[in-house]
């Protein structure tokens, strides 16, 4: 009897441990470097999400678009919820920064330094002074800087947590598994301005959702009389906020580039490519009414 009991115990830690391993191999398979290995795992270019395939899959401009961005910052007013932290923001402040990036890898704008325009300034009045100061040196003007047409407006507008929250478990004499998720959603805006006219020619609202993900499994059982097995094993994935950030930031300027073709604010080098580019994708993106 004892060894019946014993083999039934056995046959049903394996079956929790098959649940939980294949659950959470590929987790740990992942991580588990960073986790024992610190200073092993080398730094790597971010990672990017599927708008960024959408993005540098765009067809080529007929003259790429001089642009100004002076800031694209945190709008939600935001934190991380406690205790975890009652005064760091809950989005990235670096909006801009990814603004920037991402226009200059879509290949339809040249975009102009704005956000640290006095940074710059200073350094050319140094080159300015340094010129005047060797007076064997030819006189030597500096080129003044680009203007541009269009000027970049907007920023992360909402960020909005517990959208959806749901979960499923089960458990069988003393072996249970259980799963929960979370989804976030950051909402981006972004809108082009006519420099001479102040006028406002397109502005766009994209949304992304950030899902956050838990699996548990435990086992609980009374082996003999006063001896009790517990194992406990689980693993959590989020979608980290920033990537997330900066997907909706790409998905709002080329649905921005999109809407200007659409409206000839500007143009393509070859009018036939837009049926089948991913420009008429996004243009005809269906609008989703709550």
């Amino acid at each position: 009897m004892y060894f019946l009991k014993a083999a039934m115990m056995l046959l049903r830690t394996i079956f929790f441990v098959l649940i939980v391993s294949i659950a959470g191999c590929s987790f740990f398979q992942k991580t588990g470097e960073a986790l024992f290995g610190p200073g092993k795992q080398k730094a790597t270019l971010t990672d990017r999400m599927s708008t960024y395939v959408d993005l540098l899959s765009l067809p080529s401009p007929r003259g790429k678009i001089v642009v100004a961005v002076y800031g694209f910052s945190d709008l939600t007013g935001q934190y991380r919820p406690a205790p975890a932290s009652s005064f760091s923001t809950a989005v990235t402040q670096g909006a801009a920064a990814m603004l920037v990036q991402v226009l200059n890898e879509s290949g339809w704008f040249v975009t102009l330094e704005r956000e640290g325009l006095q940074n710059l300034l200073t350094e050319r009045k140094i080159i300015r002074a340094a010129i005047k100061e060797q007076g064997n040196i030819p006189p030597f003007e500096l080129p003044s800087l680009m203007s541009a047409n269009i000027m970049l407006e907007g920023g992360i507008v909402a960020y909005d947590t517990n959208i959806k929250t749901g979960g499923a478990g089960v458990r069988y004499f003393g072996i249970g598994i259980s799963e929960q998720y979370r989804v976030d959603e950051v909402t981006v805006n972004l809108r082009a301005v006519d420099v001479r006219s102040g006028r406002v020619v397109s502005s766009v609202l994209t949304s992304k959702k950030i899902l956050s993900r838990q699996i548990q499994g435990d086992v609980y059982q009374f082996v003999e009389y006063k001896r009790l097995l517990e194992i406990e094993a689980g693993t959590t994935t989020n979608d980290p906020a920033q990537l997330c950030v900066l997907s909706a930031i790409e998905a709002a300027v080329i649905h921005l580039i999109s809407q200007g073709v659409n409206a000839n604010l500007w143009a393509l080098q070859d009018s036939k490519e837009y049926p089948a580019s991913v420009l008429s994708e996004y243009a005809e993106t269906p609008v989703k009414i709550l």
